[in-house]
């Protein structure tokens, strides 16, 4: 466990384990949930579709395209729980490809069919 105080900084980095230094690693969902076991019932959003939804959250610029790095406050989920587990995803695409997840940004909400 990692033990913070509420408006605390929370600094994460993720890395690929590749020798390939042509991927690229993106930060698409990041939740809290005071359950390690249900990501989905009581959750409280950090980041979601690649859209942050936190405004504590700060993505922070990797001189390697295989690190992701960023930072959120303490919020207060954490007051209202003792214990909070982080579940994130993240997205492995070419680097420079500009069609893949990575390069797409945020979804904010689910695309439709428009044809009549």
């Amino acid at each position: 466990p990692y033990y913070i105080d509420l408006n605390q900084n929370l600094y994460l980095q993720a890395y690929l384990h590749s020798s390939d230094p042509n991927l690229v690693l993106f930060v698409d969902t990041c939740v809290a949930s005071p359950d390690p076991h249900d990501f989905i019932t009581l959750v409280y959003d950090i980041r979601r579709n690649g859209c942050v939804r936190d405004s504590s959250y700060i993505t922070y610029e990797s001189p390697h395209s295989h690190l992701a790095r960023f930072k959120f406050n303490a919020f207060e989920f954490i007051s209202r729980h003792p214990l909070v587990y982080l579940q994130c995803e993240l997205v492995v695409c070419r680097l420079r490809d500009y069609s893949s997840r990575c390069y797409q940004g945020c979804f904010s909400r689910s695309k439709r069919d428009t044809a009549p």
